[in-house]
């Protein structure tokens, strides 16, 4: 069995912390902008919320509006080639919708609010429990789509109010040059203007064989660079000093999480090392933050849960068990023990509510039993100990 296991540390935030960039806000599945990243081809387990998220994606498309959006959930996909995409997807109640629409500028979202967006398939009629594109086609499926490299394909899909059924989705991307993405390794997105200047390069390897590896890089928090690439070696031109949050996913590997500086006027090289999945291995999750001595969370603890859920939905097979902790001097108190058997509910209600199978999971909680620092020193230490720990099997 391959046991795997995130630590999660719930750090509570004092006043006497200075001010930081502020965090992308978090959204719901059920949201454009909570869209769930796809990076490649695979099968994917998504629940729907039971609800239409924050925003009306559909206010500027009235032929749309009374045929989508009482109930969605969003995936997003960036071809790293040309190529066909086909999918096949499939509910076991009541029926599915899709609208499937194509970036015209450089935010889906926002082009989905201004109307912008082109709407390449659409399936609306409330019959088929299974729709997609393929050759074969018949109610419900449609022609496949032809892609370009780098434009943003999102895929909207709904069903009945209030419903938390799963979706099943086989997502299939054929690029058109098959041997030329097997005899390239590395995929390289020169983004700058100017290949003389002083270049950002971020570049995404293995950490143990240190080999190149295709993921996602999502950039947020710095206006310049705000946006999803897909690739290895990523090059930039930057002109401004500032603060962002990197983010780099890609299957089979655990994620990654950095707030960055980004500096002007000279090269800079960020190594980004991904850590392949496996027996024994461990990941620390920082910022999952709680109120102090309750398991309501703050704020900042929401876009790393986020993340969490995004890991549950790339990786469609894996199981978890939530294991809540929390700090307290002396014996495990009864008090404790339900403290940290409520966080870890509380983050299992948080993915159940944004799209994890509730089956998929199990939540306990084991006080101060095991704690990291048995004797801590330090308050960074006494935080480390209110954490929630989640143990994939």
């Amino acid at each position: 069995m391959i046991k795997v296991f995130f630590t999660l540390l719930s750090l509570v935030l004092s006043s006497g912390l200075t001010a930081q960039v502020k965090k992308p806000e978090n959204r719901s599945i059920a949201d454009c902008e909570g869209a769930m990243n796809l990076f490649k081809s695979g099968k994917y387990s998504i629940q729907f919320t039971g609800s239409s998220g924050i925003n009306n994606e559909f206010i500027n498309y009235p032929s749309l509006v009374d045929v989508m959006g009482e109930n969605t959930v969003w995936v997003s996909f960036i071809p790293e080639y040309d190529g066909v995409l086909s999918l096949d997807a499939s509910i076991s109640q009541d029926y599915l919708q899709m609208v499937i629409f194509e970036e015209d500028k450089r935010d889906i979202c926002q082009d989905l609010s201004d109307g912008a967006a082109e709407i390449k398939r659409l399936v609306r009629e409330k019959t088929q429990r299974s729709i997609g594109l393929n050759e074969s086609i018949r109610n419900g499926v449609l022609y496949p789509l032809e892609v370009k490299s780098g434009k943003k394909i999102l895929i909207g899909f709904s069903t009945v109010e209030k419903s938390s059924a799963v979706l099943i989705l086989d997502f299939i991307f054929k690029e058109n040059n098959s041997e030329l993405k097997a005899a390239n390794e590395t995929k390289i997105m020169d983004l700058r203007e100017d290949e003389f200047a002083p270049t950002l390069s971020i570049v995404v390897r293995d950490k143990e064989t240190k080999e190149p590896v295709i993921a996602g890089l999502t950039i947020e928090g710095f206006k310049e660079l705000n946006a999803t690439f897909t690739g290895s070696d990523f090059f930039f031109n930057i002109t401004r000093t500032g603060k962002g949050f990197i983010r780099c996913d890609a299957e089979g590997y655990f994620f990654y999480d950095n707030e960055q500086n980004f500096m002007p006027g000279q090269d800079q090289e960020i190594i980004i090392l991904l850590d392949r999945l496996g027996k024994g291995k461990s990941m620390q999750i920082e910022e999952i933050e709680f109120q102090a001595g309750t398991s309501d969370f703050l704020q900042g603890a929401e876009p790393k849960l986020r993340r969490l859920r995004d890991f549950m939905a790339l990786n469609a097979d894996v199981l978890i068990e939530i294991q809540g902790h929390v700090f307290e001097i002396g014996d495990n108190s009864i008090t404790g023990q339900k403290l940290s058997e409520a966080r870890a509910k509380k983050v299992m209600a948080y993915l159940v509510s944004n799209g994890i199978d509730k089956a998929r999971m199990t939540a306990v909680g084991y006080g101060n039993t095991k704690p990291i620092f048995a004797k801590p020193k330090f308050a960074y230490e006494e935080q480390a100990n209110r954490r929630v720990e989640i143990l994939i099997k």
